[in-house]
């Protein structure tokens, strides 16, 4: 394997908010940087700063020693990894290739065995602490991989996480990182009945939210989304959409394992819902807004009539 020292061209592939903060931290750590974006205007703050750019993904890839990758949805990670010119192909002997998306466990197996076969190295590394995790370098990595396998990029991972934990097996980071997102979505549909039954019962959420906070009922949904909720402020952080596809993809592995996750399936529906009438791109604490009035909910942009013949009692289980 590469020696880390030695590691001095990287490629990252997909700079939205997310992967935009990350090779960031990457530049800042003395690593030459050259960038694909669908868009290229979401590249522009790295390339004012001396990114390179390449016109596609063979053209970023060709020369690195380490390929970033953070997209949307498994479909295109199956498309950057998998299809011609794609980084399977473009990479020379020894890369790396860091799969930062959260996507699907046995794809991030298919890639890693592909790549192996062909003396490349491919990781899934999901990672979780949202944007300002991403902007303060402080995001959590979890790795499909052991400690010793990934020695040689272990720099390159402290430059944009302050927690590194390693589940040993292709796919198994994912799978961690799904793990994550059912606990995260649970805490969220738990902070919006509670507030919401609070408020109809003529509490004030305030003092209750500081009640639940002082107790075993306490998660950081409650402590950091609540208030955005409570404000109205239902910009994405981490948007709808996105919580849809991780818990689609939980239930997945789930369905593989022949595990039945009631409480996931009753969260994956209510976002389903939530997604369906006009918050697909809004923050995941918009799950509140199921349970607010109609005015509320206008103000928010949902739209009611864009779901026929629906009711939320029909479409939780």
């Amino acid at each position: 394997m590469r020696n880390s020292t030695r590691i001095r061209n990287i490629a990252f592939i997909g700079t939205g908010i997310m992967g935009s903060a990350i090779a960031g931290h990457l530049m800042d750590a003395g690593y030459r940087l050259t960038v694909h974006n669908r868009t290229k205007e979401k590249a522009q703050p790295l390339l004012d700063r001396g990114a390179s750019w390449a016109d596609t993904v063979g053209d970023a890839v060709r020369h690195a020693d380490v390929v970033f990758t953070m997209l949307g949805y498994p479909k295109d990670v199956e498309e950057v990894y998998l299809s011609t010119g794609g980084l399977l192909s473009a990479t020379r002997k020894g890369a790396w290739m860091i799969d930062l998306t959260t996507s699907s466990p046995q794809l991030a197996r298919d890639i890693h065995g592909v790549a192996e076969v062909s003396d490349k190295h491919a990781v899934d590394c999901p990672v979780t602490g949202g944007e300002e995790g991403a902007i303060a370098g402080t995001l959590t990595l979890m790795l499909g991989c052991s400690a010793q396998d990934a020695e040689p990029i272990l720099p390159l991972l402290q430059a944009f996480g302050s927690k590194v934990m390693y589940f040993d097996e292709a796919g198994a980071g994912q799978v961690a990182k799904l793990c994550n997102q059912i606990s995260l979505a649970s805490c969220m549909v738990g902070y919006a009945e509670a507030l919401a039954l609070a408020d109809q019962a003529g509490l004030d959420t305030g003092q209750v939210r500081e009640l639940v906070l002082g107790g075993t009922g306490a998660s950081a949904a409650m402590e950091r989304l609540a208030p955005l909720s409570m404000e109205g402020d239902f910009k994405p952080r981490f948007m709808c959409e996105h919580l849809l596809k991780d818990l689609a993809l939980a239930l997945d592995e789930a369905d593989e394992l022949e595990l039945s996750l009631p409480g996931t399936t009753n969260a994956r529906n209510l976002y389903d819902v939530l997604c369906q009438v006009g918050g697909a791109r809004l923050g995941s604490q918009a799950v509140s807004l199921l349970y607010a009035d109609e005015p509320t909910c206008t103000a928010a942009g949902l739209d009611w009539n864009r779901v026929e013949d629906m009711d939320i009692d029909k479409n939780v289980s």
